[in-house]
């Protein structure tokens, strides 16, 4: 096989599962096939996480390639705690209407703290406009 200077491929057969945080919130779960200087990453047979309260889905994605400059956090897996977890794991379709509903309330909660800092005469930058990282 042949791979790019400055890259690692790795035995898909010895790898542990790795957990990889991205900046943008997002959890991935798979296994490390390849990492560079850069800290780009390529993951297979990657699940995407969702967390919402002490429940949690997984989505699957395949193959997923990461740009280094995304990743927050690369860590492996110990296989025989990820089993001792408290959350419960539940359907796709049930943690996204989760996640839906927590977005949904935290706008909420949002629009009442701007609306109380109005009336105090303080006025906040909408957060679209603020470089968020």
């Amino acid at each position: 096989r042949f791979f790019s200077p400055g890259s690692a491929a790795l035995n898909c057969s010895q790898t542990p599962k790795h957990l990889v945080l991205l900046r943008d919130g997002r959890t991935l779960i798979g296994f490390l096939r390849s990492i560079d200087q850069f800290a780009n990453l390529v993951l297979h047979q990657t699940v995407e996480r969702i967390h919402v309260g002490k429940k949690y889905g997984d989505i699957p994605r395949g193959i997923f390639v990461v740009r280094g400059e995304n990743v927050v956090l690369l860590g492996e897996i110990d296989l025989e705690k990820e089993s001792d977890t408290p959350l419960q794991q539940v359907s796709i379709e049930e943690i996204l209407e989760e996640q839906r509903l927590e977005l949904q309330a935290k706008q909420e909660s949002e629009k009442l703290k701007v609306q109380a800092l109005k009336e105090r005469g303080l006025s906040v930058p909408r957060a679209d406009t603020l470089d968020e990282y």
